[in-house]
């Protein structure tokens, strides 16, 4: 059994996957920051100031030193049961980026290989051997 997962753990694509799953974990940071930092704000600033992240709705009591606060990560850590919908706008935001920025690349990479029907077709397998057969039979 460690003979076979040693061999599973060795095949290519397991590293390949590996190696895209810790590239992809950076680069969701990389979109967050690009979100929470640049875009949200700037959309903030566009429509007047919003920020999105202050957008909740307090689904029980708020201890009695944050009442009156709008600063969803003090209330979430004081445990007060929040409907985050600002939060969710802001994941939403960052999924469309990823979404947008993955389907450039796999566009870029569709351009750049070709397609199997664009290269020259495969002869089928039959017809391969019977034309090593004719090619045998001249030779006689």
């Amino acid at each position: 059994m460690i003979k076979e997962f040693r061999d599973f753990i060795a095949r290519g694509n397991v590293l390949d996957l590996a190696v895209a799953v810790i590239i992809g974990a950076a680069f969701g940071k990389i979109i967050s920051s690009l979100t929470d930092d640049i875009l949200m704000p700037l959309i903030g600033k566009i429509f007047g100031g919003l920020d999105f992240s202050s957008y909740f709705v307090a689904l029980g009591p708020i201890p009695a030193q944050l009442a009156g606060s709008t600063d969803y990560a003090a209330l979430k850590k004081a445990g007060v049961p929040l409907f985050g919908y600002g939060q969710f706008i802001t994941q939403a935001v960052n999924f469309l980026i990823v979404a947008f920025i993955i389907f450039l690349l796999v566009r870029a990479v569709n351009r750049a290989i070709p397609k199997a029907e664009e290269a020259a077709p495969a002869e089928p397998a039959d017809v391969t051997l019977l034309r090593e057969i004719r090619d045998e039979l001249k030779k006689r």
